[in-house]
């Protein structure tokens, strides 16, 4: 053990040692080259300052040949300690005056060059010297020069005027050199003062060294004692506290090690709880301070409530949207008015006559507005240009986008007409404007056109592509000057920005800072930054409210009459061909043959909500996936038992909530999304700790929650093995892993999302108001 130790310790003490040894060594010369040229300095500076005080002394006595009466001046000038010697040469190099102990082997000339040089020193006898030559400038007077005018040239009463005149005064001319100044400066002190420095540097290393081997050693001898007590620790199952570096003897017990370390953390953040919760009211109270008494306005396609006619009246539904989960918190908290499409068959019976209608129904905390469309104008503006167009060319998902041109015009009068209404509910000139997501590209710079001094934050809620694949859609430039209306342009990931940054630099003049990540077009200002965007985390009172996961699964399995044991995995999306849902299906179809045993177990139940079924390749692409449901149950199905069940139908989120607390695993595979909010709503449902998360990688939330299981969706052996260990995880790594994915959640919402975005727009609407006040005041 002392030996072991003894080693242990000389592995930090002869690196050290050697290290100490060169720096003391490199050190020396150095600071004595440092202390010399500060030093060579300070006496030059000194030199200029000597010469100055006896410039006019030495002008005159140069002016009038009495040099020799510049000797006393001299001696009593040389008697300054670092001062050794003073010499006086002509212009032309010839030695009018010095003191004593000036060399005579030192020429004017000398002297001259070598002050030249950058290291200006001469070796004597005494030792070394510093030559400083300074220049002595003075005026010679001369007479002007007498006036003959020629005869005719000037009448004869000014001649005899000038005649008349006092000799005139003596005229300065321009300074010239009278001669040059040799300061010989004592360097000897320079030498002492070197070695006192070395002397004390050599000490501080020395003993910092001693202190530094001390600390070493203690720190060595009570690490080893650490590892030896941990190990013992481990194999007895008792805590430990970690040691300062993992040893190569303790490699048996390094991955026990991180684990126990790992839950001891996880247990930490849980009792800790997140730091400084972003809520509803954080969020009022951000509103209060930094945009106290701002108009918010959101404009979405989507609308956040649909009023439809049914056989027992109007009944209310919420779409299936991820935008309308993230933002209508957010709206509830503002109380602002939200601006959509309204495309409920009884939305026209509710509104007033402004098209309006208060939201939430019996809450009323904001107004909903609906503008109209026909239905040529939804097919183009909505089916045609931005789901046929710019949904596939923004998705990498194979699909090839078509573009029209009367699409694009419906586009644009669509976009002009949710301006208009805009413009219509701003109560000033100042709203904030929240525009959301691809349908309305066009429309930052139509509100900033009749509303300059609006904020305006547009938040692009899929993926942005790279230039060149942008660079299909024939109206890019139009898009991008669009959207470069906005004050804030927000993504979901920094790779988008990175995307949309050089998308415009490759198709539009405008000057990018990469540093601040702004871009700057026509005169205005747009920054580009990224918000990964959430849900809403429930509250205290929401989850007393919840049943049991035991109820809720006793209901699901009722209900779809599966078997009591089975192993429930979920997918909610959709119906969209960028979700990845043939590529799930694929998966479990290639579980089940890898793993027999799961036939009669596993089932997987998808929630498929209709979505944009007018377009044909979503048409297509739906018949796909109920053709390969169909095959999977006809393969692998047995009396009372069907491995795949497709609910193409639009699900309640109660409904939905309830399959998230039921099931054993949830499915996300996206081939590209920008975020999906699919995977943060079955963390937040899931208060039991239990579940497992099987992400995409193509998904924004991956970067994120990184303790999901992540999967390449394209590859149909790997999700299908992810789903095979997310079915058979043991409940203690559940717990760990949704642990952490429920606190990552919890801390990064909706709120945190807004209040990010809400926060710049402030500081934002701060900065143009203090400069249009100080233009105010200039033009006053």
């Amino acid at each position: 053990m002392n030996l072991k130790t003894v080693r242990l310790q000389l592995r930090f003490l002869l690196p050290l040692v050697a290290t100490l040894v060169a720096a003391a060594y490199l050190a020396a010369p150095l600071m004595d080259q440092v202390t010399l040229r500060w030093f060579s300095r300070d006496l030059n500076s000194r030199g200029a300052l000597v010469a100055n005080a006896l410039s006019d002394s030495l002008a005159e006595a140069l002016l009038s040949n009495k040099v020799a009466r510049l000797q006393s001046l001299f001696d009593r000038t040389s008697q300054d300690e670092r001062l050794f010697a003073i010499g006086l040469c002509s212009p032309e190099g010839k030695l009018l005056q010095k003191t004593d102990r000036f060399p005579s082997s030192l020429s004017c000339v000398a002297a001259l060059e070598l002050s030249r040089h950058a290291e200006s020193t001469l070796a004597l006898t005494g030792g070394q010297v510093l030559v400083g030559v300074h220049d002595v400038m003075g005026h010679r007077a001369v007479a002007p020069q007498a006036v003959d005018p020629a005869p005719g040239v000037l009448p004869d009463e000014a001649i005899i005027a000038l005649e008349a005149q006092q000799p005139a005064e003596l005229v300065q001319a321009p300074p010239v050199l009278l001669g040059r100044l040799v300061l010989l400066h004592d360097l000897s002190f320079i030498d002492r003062r070197s070695q006192d420095t070395r002397r004390y540097l050599i000490g501080l290393i020395a003993a910092l060294g001693f202190v530094i081997a001390v600390i070493t050693v203690v720190v060595a001898q009570l690490s080893w004692r650490g590892w030896v007590n941990g190990a013992r620790a481990i194999m007895r199952g008792e805590g430990l506290l970690s040691p300062l570096m993992p040893a190569p003897e303790l490699a048996p017990f390094a991955a026990d090690l991180r684990a126990r370390l790992r839950d001891l953390e996880d247990e930490y953040r849980r009792s800790q709880g997140p730091e400084a919760e972003w809520t509803a009211d954080r969020l009022r109270a951000l509103l209060r301070t930094q945009l106290s008494g701002d108009q918010v306005i959101v404009v979405s396609n989507r609308e956040p409530y649909i009023h439809e006619r049914s056989e027992s009246g109007v009944v209310v539904k919420r779409p299936a949207s991820g935008l309308v989960t993230a933002v209508e918190p957010v709206m509830r908290a503002c109380s602002g008015t939200w601006i959509a499409h309204g495309s409920g068959s009884a939305d026209r019976d509710v509104v007033d006559a402004r098209d309006r209608v208060l939201v939430p129904p019996g809450q009323d905390d904001y107004w909903l507005r609906r503008v109209w469309l026909t239905p040529e104008e939804e097919q183009g503006y909505y089916y045609g240009f931005a789901n046929e167009g710019l949904w596939p060319l923004c998705h990498v998902a194979h699909v090839r986008p078509v573009f029209r041109e009367s699409d694009w015009e419906a586009y644009r009068a669509v976009n002009q007409r949710f301006a208009d209404a805009v413009i219509a509910e701003a109560r000033g000139e100042d709203p904030v404007v929240l525009v959301q997501d691809y349908h309305f590209a066009l429309l930052p710079a139509m509100i900033r056109e009749k509303l300059p001094q609006a904020t305006i934050l547009t938040f692009w809620h899929i993926p942005w592509p790279n230039p060149e694949s942008f660079g299909i859609c024939p109206w890019r430039r139009e898009i991008l000057q669009g959207m470069l209306g906005s004050t804030i342009l927000g993504f979901h990931t920094r790779f988008h920005c990175k995307n949309f940054i050089e998308t415009v630099d490759r198709y539009l003049e405008a000057r990018i800072e990469h540093e601040h990540s702004t871009i700057a077009f026509q005169e205005k200002e747009t920054l580009v930054e990224s918000y990964p965007i959430s849900i809403e985390w429930p509250d205290e009172a929401e989850v007393a409210g919840w049943a049991p996961v035991e109820a809720c699964r006793r209901r699901v399995i009722e209900w779809l009459e599966l078997p009591v044991d089975v192993c429930l995995a979920v997918g909610v999306d959709r119906f969209d061909y960028t979700k990845g849902i043939l590529e799930r299906l694929n998966a479990v179809e290639r579980l089940l043959e890898k793993w027999p045993s799961w036939i009669g177990r596993f089932v997987f139940v998808q929630v498929a909500a209709p979505t944009r079924g007018a377009l044909d390749e979503y048409r297509s692409f739906q018949e796909r996936v109920q053709r390969t449901s169909e095959r999977i149950n006809e393969r692998f199905g047995r009396p009372g038992y069907q491995p795949v069940h497709l609910l193409a139908q639009h699900h309640e989120h109660d409904a939905v909530f309830e399959l998230f607390r039921a099931a054993n695993i949830c499915v996300v595979t996206s081939l590209h999304d920008g975020m999906n909010l699919v995977c943060k709503e079955f963390v937040a449902a899931r208060d039991d700790l239990q579940g497992v998360l099987l992400l995409s990688r193509f998904a924004g939330a991956a970067r994120e929650l990184s303790e999901a299981l992540i999967v390449n969706p394209y590859h149909v052996e790997e999700t299908a093995d992810a789903l095979h260990r997310a079915a058979t995880m043991p409940v203690g790594e559940q717990r760990e892993r949704m642990a952490s994915l429920r606190s990552t959640v919890r801390e990064f919402n909706v709120f945190r999302w807004a209040g990010r975005m809400l926060a710049d727009a402030g500081r934002w609407r701060l900065r143009a108001r203090i400069e249009a006040r100080v233009r105010r005041s200039g033009a006053d």
